[in-house]
């Protein structure tokens, strides 16, 4: 969970509007001429969209509308409030640290378990480094090595489903040199060869660890649903200098 910031909890605050069983308006300056309550009211559905999507981005957990509701309506009416904006951001992040240490133990144990029992299904190969594979179809061309680029179709997936990449929505192989990628994708495809199809289980350790990238939180195990297309063979460059001679 990426630590709160005054953007985040302004966000919060904003929410708060929408938690509260009745419509309430808050005015804050003037309203612009021939601005219809229509306009308004689109307005002020996308700042809590907006809010929403930054606050379940926080992975918070629980959280009690009521009392959120209390402390926005507090701060908009310039009501007595229970909390300097000092003790906001101490407890805020307080907060905020001690459920990333909870989610990312969460995530590695349920991580590990799914592992432990993946690895007794049929066709699950498991490597020394961890990772894990299955081959869905045996490719009959060239295998690649360390440092040759690869041509690939793929679909990426959390643990829970949700995806987070895959090159057949752009409707375009990807391609990229093997040394290049997560130690989890240059491993994988090593055990493939060209027209094979294969389902790769990469361990956070072997992905993004525990700070995660765009799209992926931290401890994340990756699912790779796999087509290597082809392999081009790596070629050192041979500087100018030697080439002339």
């Amino acid at each position: 969970m990426k630590k709160f910031s005054l953007i985040a909890v302004s966000c919060i605050m904003v929410a708060g509007m929408f938690c509260s069983c009745r419509n309430v308006t808050v005015n804050k300056g003037d309203v612009m001429p021939d601005v219809t309550t229509a306009k308004i009211d689109s307005v002020s559905y996308a700042l809590g969209m907006w809010a929403a999507n930054i606050i379940k981005g926080t992975e918070i957990g629980e959280m009690h509308y009521g009392e959120f509701t209390k402390a926005f309506m507090a701060v908009m009416n310039s009501e007595e409030k229970k909390l300097t904006d000092e003790e906001v951001m101490s407890i805020l992040n307080e907060y905020s640290q001690q459920r990333n240490k909870y989610v990312l133990e969460k995530r590695a144990e349920d991580n590990a378990k799914f592992m432990e029992e993946n690895k007794k299904k049929d066709g699950i190969v498991e490597t020394e480094k961890g990772l894990q594979y299955r081959i869905d179809k045996e490719g009959e061309g060239m295998a690649p090595a360390e440092k040759d680029t690869v041509v690939v179709n793929y679909t990426g997936t959390l643990l829970d489903g949700t995806k987070f990449d895959s090159s057949y929505d752009r409707n375009e192989p990807a391609e990229f040199p093997l040394d290049r990628v997560i130690p989890g994708w240059s491993e994988g495809i090593s055990y493939m060869k060209e027209g094979g199809k294969a389902t790769l289980y990469i361990p956070s350790a072997l992905g993004y660890g525990e700070r995660g990238t765009q799209g992926i939180p931290g401890n994340s195990l990756l699912i790779f649903e796999v087509e290597l297309i082809k392999v081009k063979p790596f070629v050192e460059k041979v500087p100018a200098e030697k080439a002339s001679k």
